[in-house]
């Protein structure tokens, strides 16, 4: 296969995604005919479907030999190989785009090689956009300016979780081992070093992994611990991440080289020294218990 242009597909990619936005914001999602894939906080509307066919179909045009892996078309047994991917999150976010709560976006990622080439994040509600480019660096566009990432160019040290706010989010699987296995180590995290805790200065969750991870991206969320999401969710994110100093790691303890489509997360920002203590850190709130999703 020829060298693949990177530039030239980040650049595609933010024109689709400006056209899924306007898409997102014409929308009128509390009239939609919304259903849900497993339970009542998994939510599926018209939207994400439209805007899925419209991205699958600029992209697949522009680039016949790439395959796809998109949310609403994904299917059991469908894999990631190393051939260039495109893999997409129509909206990420859907409840909040349902309750028109301003944290939803479209995520649109090229891997290569099962690795994050190429990233695009656009919140159409806030007009925020996040790119990356494998080895180019990341950035943030806000009312016409872009800003490199992380938006602090010397970002201070990571000492330990305590000086942390942390990103986490509740997922939609409310019972049995996961769900057991989150609240505890969100309980962990909140409570304060008397009671045995790492009492961080808060927790998050904005309900969109894809936001959350350009939140560390940019320096201003430290920490980001998820289990459940699909390569949908992190492809662009990862790419952004690392490309502003940020590092991913398995969401369960003792993984530090995780795979696109491992399930787990733990992502960290970009800073100077203290990363791998914060991992480690955190993997000991974690202790014994494993988040276990089908990949």
């Amino acid at each position: 296969m020829a060298e693949i242009n990177l530039q030239e597909i980040h650049d595609l990619l933010i024109s689709v995604a400006h056209e899924a936005g306007r898409m997102m914001m014409a929308a009128t999602p509390s009239y939609l005919s919304s259903g849900t894939k497993k339970n009542s906080a998994d939510l599926v509307t018209e939207t994400d479907q439209a805007v899925e066919k419209l991205v699958s179909t600029r992209l697949l045009s522009a680039y016949p030999t790439f395959k796809f892996i998109g949310e609403e078309t994904y299917y059991q047994g469908q894999k990631l190989t190393e051939e260039p991917t495109f893999i997409v999150d129509p909206i990420d976010g859907t409840t909040n785009f349902v309750h028109t709560y301003p944290a939803f976006c479209i995520s649109l990622g090229l891997a290569v090689n099962k690795s994050a080439a190429v990233g695009v994040i656009y919140n159409p509600f806030l007009d925020e956009l996040y790119t990356g480019i494998k080895g180019k660096g990341s950035f943030v566009t806000r009312n016409g300016t872009k800003l490199r990432l992380p938006l602090k160019q010397e970002p201070e040290p990571l000492k330990d979780l305590s000086t942390c706010l942390v990103g986490t989010e509740w997922g939609s699987d409310r019972s049995g081992n996961n769900f057991a296995v989150k609240t505890k180590v969100f309980s962990k995290l909140a409570a304060s070093k008397d009671d045995g805790g790492a009492m961080v200065h808060s927790i998050r969750s904005g309900g969109s992994a894809a936001l959350n991870l350009v939140l560390v991206a940019a320096g201003q969320q430290d920490v980001f611990w998820e289990g459940g999401c699909w390569a949908w969710d992190v492809c662009a994110g990862w790419c952004i991440l690392v490309e502003a100093g940020g590092i991913m790691v398995d969401g369960n303890p003792g993984d530090w080289q995780p795979t696109m489509e491992g399930r787990t997360y733990l992502a960290v920002r970009g800073a100077p020294s203290g990363q791998r203590d914060i991992v480690e850190e955190m993997w000991k709130v974690i202790g014994d218990g494993k988040m276990i999703y089908e990949s």
